[in-house]
């Protein structure tokens, strides 16, 4: 199996909508590491670590679940770093 790690930035009306918390509810169920947080542009970044499949899923389910909220999304991959224990909301 491939460990990766996928970046996305959302944009739209991203912020102040519970996205951030339907992002790590959906990690929660899957073996991926990371974080959210809002940003001061109004985007939200998710940086995840995992098998490239479950970040694959866990991206669809983004988009499926927050699909009238999500105006764009930039998306990046790379290798794993193997920064994070766990799914996180960061608030800073």
């Amino acid at each position: 199996m491939t460990q990766k790690r996928l970046h996305i930035f959302y944009s739209g009306t991203v912020q102040g909508v519970g996205f951030r918390f339907t992002v790590r509810r959906i990690a929660s169920r899957l073996p991926v590491t990371g974080f959210v947080r809002n940003l001061p542009d109004g985007r939200v970044e998710v940086l995840a670590e995992g098998e490239e499949a479950d970040l694959r899923a866990l991206a669809a389910e983004i988009a499926t679940s927050m699909s009238g909220y999500i105006r764009a999304a930039e998306t990046s991959w790379s290798d794993p770093r193997g920064d994070f224990s766990a799914f996180t909301i960061r608030f800073s």
